[in-house]
């Protein structure tokens, strides 16, 4: 494992984490201790349960909710199609 220091690291930082994604054992030292860099998968389907801390019931109640939020607000005309475009640019475009 090639280790250094914060120092070290800091000016070729994109250097080493490209190593680091190709596979080579990287670390720095921090306090006395190692800490590795290595490539992470992250996988959608439980983002929310790692990120929030949701148990998967909650992670489906809060689904629910949300879904009935967005079909309400649909109904009721209070949600818009996204262009890409801020709101002021899309003013601008469409007055003459």
């Amino acid at each position: 494992m090639k280790t250094l220091s914060i120092t070290e690291g800091r000016g070729r930082q994109g250097y080493w984490l490209k190593k680091a994604a190709q596979g080579h054992d990287i670390g720095f030292v921090v306090e006395g201790k190692i800490v590795a860099l290595r490539p992470v998968e992250v996988v959608s389907t439980d983002y929310a349960l790692q990120e929030y801390g949701l148990s998967q019931k909650e992670m489906e109640v809060a689904e629910r909710r949300i879904h009935a939020e967005l079909k309400s607000a649909r109904a009721h005309g209070e949600l818009t199609g996204f262009t890409g475009k801020p709101k002021s640019v899309e003013r601008e475009s469409v007055e003459p």
